[in-house]
């Protein structure tokens, strides 16, 4: 136990200190997101020209910009969703026509205020000028000898291109759950189905705040382990993993102090790690497994 304990020890000396990368403050030049009465993000300075044609659909003032105040008084209801979602389209749309949006997803995302409060959905691609909080989940997938697998981003990808990362990994969309987002990543970037995650056990949450080139990213994050037996190969099936491969605990320390891992895998594995004082597969093998649980 003392051995685990010391390698445990190593690990979180390791991580720990990545930790100020992910608690980065938004720019100060940015301006607090509002929606209809309610703080939901950080708009990138350059993003006010675009947002100008609004008129009274966007309120700007020092420090702030206000989308729809004229519903800041009004309850939750179908019709300020609708609202929402409107402004939302179209300002994603100006964003994308003046070039200022990498590339175009078609593909939306939840907008939630900084309480909790669902207001409506985005295109994914404009979440990050605007400073919007997104939701993701990662897998940690283990061998039953100890070794993790890892996967290597393609080189086409906006964030973080040719980095190495968890297994799986990506945003949760618009009406999904923790859980049915993973099942649908794990399917597309490690070729895995349900059974083989029936075990897979929630190992922590993280929240990264940095400042990309896009704009200012808020990202919670939750993090589940499986172990895979020796039977399951993952595959890559959407084309944005260029490798895949096993490595020791030992050879991913070395390689997040060499910073070739992203942000957020580094801090999946640190979460994994955090939540057991031994290595993960004996932890699951010793009976303290329990159902997917995201």
């Amino acid at each position: 136990m003392e051995c685990r304990i010391c390698i445990h020890d190593i690990w979180m000396n390791v991580f720990d200190s990545i930790l100020a990368r992910s608690h980065v403050a938004p720019p100060a030049d940015s301006l607090r997101l509002r929606i209809a009465g309610r703080e939901c993000g950080w708009v990138a300075r350059d993003v006010l020209q675009w947002l100008e044609p609004f008129g009274s659909e966007i309120a700007m003032a020092s420090g702030l910009v206000h989308l729809l105040p004229g519903w800041a008084a009004s309850p939750a209801s179908e019709a300020r969703t609708q609202a929402v979602n409107g402004l939302l389209a179209r300002v994603a749309l100006a964003l994308r026509d003046a070039g200022r949006l990498n590339g175009w997803r078609d593909e939306l995302l939840d907008v939630a205020a900084d309480d909790g409060t669902l207001m409506g959905v985005i295109e994914r691609a404009a979440v990050r000028p605007l400073g919007i909080a997104t939701h993701a989940v990662h897998l940690n997938a283990w061998t039953d000898s100890g070794q993790l697998w890892i996967a290597r981003r393609s080189l086409t990808k906006t964030t973080d291109p040719g980095m190495w990362d968890t297994l799986v990994g990506g945003l949760i969309s618009a009406s999904e759950t923790p859980e049915s987002a993973l099942l649908r990543e794990s399917w597309e970037e490690a070729g895995l189905l349900p059974h083989h995650l029936q075990d897979g056990r929630r190992s922590g949450e993280f929240v990264v705040r940095r400042v990309l080139p896009e704009g200012y990213q808020v990202e919670h994050v939750t993090v589940v382990d499986i172990v895979l037996g020796p039977e399951v190969v993952p595959e890559n099936q959407d084309g944005e993993v260029v490798a895949l491969r096993t490595a020791t605990p030992q050879e991913v320390l070395a390689m997040v102090g060499d910073g070739v891992f992203t942000l957020e895998a580094a801090l999946s594995m640190r979460a994994s790690l955090g939540a057991y004082a031994m290595p993960v597969p004996a932890m699951l093998a010793g009976g303290v497994s329990a159902q997917l649980e995201v």
